[in-house]
Formats: C-alpha cells, sequence, structure tokens
C-alpha cells in the first residue's frame, strides 16, 4: 500500500498487454452498511475518480479494460457491499488479481456496533440483510454482515473505523487523502484536533496529548472562544511548556515525514488531543500546521472534530 508508482507492462489472465497500468489508480471501497461507504465513494467522485457502485465481482476486470481502454480516465472508484454475497469468499483471490494489473487500494469501512445502531434509527433505514429476513434484529443484522465480510477486511490495505467521524468530516479525510490536487505532493498529511472524552479517533497515524497544557477553559475571558481565536492560541502557544512541546514533535516530524516518503507511504493523520477538543488542542494544529508548510513545504489538511 502508498509504494511508488512505476510504469510497467502487464499480462492480464485473459492474455491482454496491459502498459503502464500501475499508473491507474483502482479505489475499491467495502465495509460495514451504514459505515460511510457511500460518502466515501462519493467524496472520490468529488475529486475526479469515476466511480461506480455495487459493481458484480466477475465484471470488475473487464470494466477497468473497458473504462481505461483511453488516456482520460487513470482514476477510479468501486463500491463492493453485503449485496455481492456470492462473491465475498473469493474476495482475496480477486483482489491479488488485480493488484497485479492495477495500483488497487482496498479500504474498509466499519464502526462500533453501537454507533451503527444509532444510525439506522436516526435514519429509520432498514438493514440489507433484514430486508431478505424479516425476522432478524438489526443487533443480528450487523453482526452477520460483519461476519461476511470478514475475507474482505482481512484483504483490506486500510481499515477505516468510522465511529468517531461525522459525515462531513468523513467526507474531507478522504478528500484530503485522494484529491488530485494534492497528487504532486510525496505525502498528503491531515492534522486533525479532538477531545479524549468524546473517544480517539480510530485512523490517526500519530498521536499527541495536550491535556497537560495550561487549559484557557479556566480563563474566565477564553472559556467561551475557540482554539483557532488568535487570544486563545496566543494562550496557549506563549506557555513555556507549549513552546517545549512543540519542539520535540517539530523535531519528530523532522525525522519521521522525510523517511515516511522515503518508504512511499500515501497519507499521514496526525492526532493532537485535549479533553473537549475545543482549545489547546486547535492552538497546537494551528501552530503545527504553520510548521509543516513552512519547513517541510507540505499543505497539510486541519480538521477540528470536536470544535463547534
Amino acid at each position: 500500500m502508498g509504494g511508488p508508482e512505476t510504469d510497467i507492462t502487464s499480462i492480464s489472465p485473459s492474455g491482454d498487454v496491459r502498459s503502464g497500468s500501475q499508473n491507474i489508480r483502482v479505489k475499491i471501497i467495502s465495509g460495514l452498511s451504514g459505515a460511510g461507504k457511500t460518502i466515501a465513494l462519493r467524496a472520490l467522485e468529488d475529486v475526479g475518480y469515476f466511480c461506480i457502485d455495487n459493481l458484480p465481482a466477475k465484471l470488475i476486470e473487464s470494466f477497468l479494460l473497458t473504462v481505461t481502454a483511453g488516456d482520460k480516465i487513470r482514476n477510479i472508484g468501486i463500491g463492493i457491499d453485503i449485496r455481492e454475497k456470492d462473491f465475498l469468499g473469493d474476495a482475496y483471490q480477486i483482489f491479488t488479481g488485480l493488484r497485479k494489473l492495477y495500483n488497487v487500494e482496498v479500504l474498509f469501512f466499519e464502526a462500533e456496533s453501537e454507533v451503527m445502531l444509532r444510525r439506522y434509527k436516526e435514519t429509520r433505514r432498514p438493514h440489507p440483510i433484514m430486508s431478505l429476513d424479516k425476522s432478524m434484529s438489526m443487533d443480528k443484522a450487523i453482526e452477520e454482515e460483519k461476519s461476511f465480510l470478514v475475507s474482505i477486511r482481512e484483504s483490506a490495505d486500510r481499515i477505516i473505523d468510522t465511529s468517531n467521524y461525522s459525515p462531513h468530516q468523513l467526507r474531507n479525510i478522504m478528500t484530503a487523502h485522494y484529491a488530485g490536487l494534492r497528487a504532486e505532493q510525496a505525502i498528503n498529511i491531515t492534522i486533525m484536533s479532538f477531545g479524549f472524552k468524546f473517544g480517539v479517533p480510530q485512523n490517526i497515524d500519530l498521536l499527541f496529548d495536550a491535556r497537560f497544557l495550561p487549559n484557557p477553559y479556566f480563563v474566565p475571558e477564553l472559556k467561551h472562544m475557540k482554539g483557532t481565536d488568535r487570544a486563545v492560541a496566543d494562550f496557549v502557544v506563549e506557555q513555556d511548556e507549549t513552546r517545549e512541546y512543540m519542539e520535540h514533535i517539530t523535531k519528530m516530524l523532522e525525522f519521521l515525514v522525510p523517511r515516511y516518503i522515503k518508504e512511499g507511504r500515501a497519507y499521514l493523520v496526525i492526532g493532537i488531543g485535549c479533553t473537549g477538543g475545543r482549545h489547546r488542542s486547535p492552538a497546537i494544529v494551528g501552530e503545527l500546521s504553520k510548521f509543516i508548510e513552512e519547513k517541510l513545504f507540505l499543505k497539510p489538511t486541519v480538521i477540528h472534530r470536536d470544535m463547534e
């Protein structure tokens, strides 16, 4: 996953010679119903991917051969879900074959069972499995779907837990990782502030805790402001502890980022957490964003998960 692209000539199982097929990016979107697959696929479409949902497995290779026959379509998104039950057991074999022909990344979306139940209650939509068995409970349908999708989950390059993300935040993350505007960057970096009391995001690569820093929440004139407001940001970043903390983080990033790039990593998610995600962590994210842009010469995407 995330390796450097190479221009090669490969031969498909049907004998077709494919020149430079590793320059064709294929994102296969799968996972639990209600975990954000549709949002992810639409986000890919928004940034220039040619997308199709619920494509029968036996048609994937012929579909790719058709849509990439010209020179215009080089980024493709394919949605696969529980409706393709007959294919799920062969997922590993099919994905292995596709990876020999294209630059394939399989993304598996999931969420905690309680979160899934809440989402279905809010939307009042039936689970796909329940349409086949009217007597099945929602809890049972979710667990059964998990068992059906084990082979795809094990074949995934990236498992994304969306339990703590709103639809808007998930769309932002997908856009940040796959937008064509960032394709020229050696690595796409996302920096996220969050509050520990609302749960730790599941898809963070580097996690830093800012809860030990002096808290603007206890300063009356700053309590109702945000970490992106100048007064709060100045209060946080001018503390001696913050200066030393930032020095350690930036030195670590100066060491790690070039090595991630050398490894061929496509994206990096950095999380900065404080208690509520409103004051300290957004202020730190703001400073860190400036450092990455000015010193590492990369344009990061900034997400404030819990800052209203």
